[in-house]
C-alpha cells in the first residue's frame, strides 16, 4: 500500500490525512516484515519528530485496525504487535516462524492450508475467513549452534 492509498481510505471515510496519521504509516511501511510494538513505533518516529506523543501512536494504530489498514499480531512474546496489510493480497497468506531459541520472527507467504479449508467449509458448513500460522522451532543459525 502506498501514501496515496492510504490518503483515499482516508478520504473515503470522510477523515483527515493528519500528519501523525502519515508518520505512523511511513514507519511502518519503512521496515517490510517488521513486527512493530506501538512503543517501537513511537521510538521510530519520535527519532524526527518528538513533538509526537504515545497516546497519538495507539490512537492511530486503532483507527488503521479499524480501517483494516494494519493486523494486529500476536506472536506470543507478551507484546501486541502491528504490521501493515497487503490489500494487494486479499486472502490470508502471512505466517510466521519464530525460533524458541533466539526469538527472531520469520514471516513467509505461502498458504498451504487451502484444501483443509474448503473441506471444513464443505464438511461443516463454516465460511473461514482468516486464519493465523505460528510455526516454533529453531532457526538456521540456532539450528547450526545447537549441534556444534
Amino acid at each position: 500500500m502506498k501514501q496515496t492509498e492510504l490518503q483515499e481510505i482516508l478520504k473515503q471515510k470522510g477523515l483527515k490525512t493528519t500528519n501523525q496519521r502519515v508518520l505512523v504509516f511511513k514507519a511502518l511501511e519503512s521496515c517490510p516484515g517488521k513486527h512493530f510494538t506501538a512503543e517501537e513505533l513511537y521510538d521510530v518516529i519520535k527519532v524526527d519528530y518528538p513533538e509526537i506523543g504515545l497516546a497519538t501512536v495507539y490512537r492511530t494504530i486503532q483507527l488503521f485496525l479499524e480501517l483494516n489498514l494494519i493486523d494486529k499480531i500476536n506472536l506470543d512474546d507478551g507484546f501486541v504487535r502491528y504490521e501493515i496489510v497487503d490489500n494487494n493480497n486479499l486472502k490470508h497468506h502471512h505466517h510466521h516462524f519464530i525460533c524458541v531459541e533466539c526469538g527472531k520472527v520469520y514471516s513467509f507467504e505461502e498458504d498451504l492450508l487451502e484444501d483443509f479449508e474448503a473441506h471444513v467449509e464443505k464438511a461443516f458448513g463454516f465460511k473461514i475467513l482468516n486464519h493465523e500460522v505460528k510455526l516454533y522451532g529453531l532457526c538456521k543459525v540456532c539450528l547450526q549452534k545447537n549441534w556444534i
